[in-house]
């Protein structure tokens, strides 16, 4: 069997569960935010609490860390020399970028467990297009390999 093949889909699969998980909470994050603006009740509230909080520590951490790994031995199944690539070098940093936004977003969840969120449902919708535009530019780059 050819490992690199098998990292490569098993790294795809996870990158997938990630930025599902990094474009689905922001949203959820909206409409909790409206909910305790608009004085819904605590049930609601509760419920997305519960939804945040199981998306993030049973399918975002997960397919986070297995995107980490199964790209390290993609890494070295290509040889750590490609390092000095400069495609490489920037999908890393848009993939550091992305991990910042995940733990910028499990701080959120943190306040919104606190009932202490300090950011507006706009804001949630603005941030939600982060992931989308690193995915882009992390697409373009490996697919194209400039430079």
């Amino acid at each position: 069997m050819n490992t690199y093949l098998l990292f490569k889909s098993i790294h795809l699969i996870a990158v997938i569960a990630w930025v599902a998980g990094l474009l689905y909470l922001p949203r959820i994050l909206v409409y909790h935010s409206e909910a305790v603006a608009n004085n819904k009740s605590e049930d609601l509230v509760s419920t997305f609490k519960v939804m945040e909080r199981r998306l993030f520590i049973y399918i975002m951490n997960p397919a986070m860390i297995t995107s980490w790994i199964l790209g390290a031995l993609l890494i070295q199944t290509i040889g750590i020399d490609n390092f000095g690539s400069l495609w490489l070098q920037l999908k890393l940093l848009f993939v550091v970028i992305l991990t910042i936004y995940h733990f910028f977003l499990f701080q959120c969840l943190r306040k919104f467990a606190e009932n202490n969120n300090s950011f507006s449902p706009k804001f949630y919708r603005i941030i939600n297009e982060i992931p989308t535009v690193l995915l882009i530019g992390i697409i373009l780059i490996v697919v194209f390999k400039p430079l």
